[in-house]
């Protein structure tokens, strides 16, 4: 399953969604739908403009890969 982190670390960053789509170009609808949990998909071009913009260190800060059932503060 992937997580969606998005909405996380733009409050860490006081960001609306209308700062995030003047930051990257991207769609009102895209960022909206990534920042909500309702996109279905996303391309890397997507990923790697929301990464800039966000000061991203890695991709793990905005999505990452957990098994499912698994949420993200179980122990290993």
């Amino acid at each position: 399953m992937i997580d969606n982190k998005l909405s996380e670390v733009m409050g860490r960053q006081r960001l609306k969604i209308s700062h995030v789509v003047e930051m990257t170009g991207l769609a009102r609808n895209t960022v909206s739908e990534l920042y909500h949990g309702r996109a279905k998909r996303v391309d890397l071009e997507t990923l790697d403009k929301l990464c800039k913009a966000l000061g991203c260190k890695s991709i793990s800060e905005i999505v990452e890969y957990r098994e499912e059932g698994k949420h993200l503060n179980d122990s290993i």
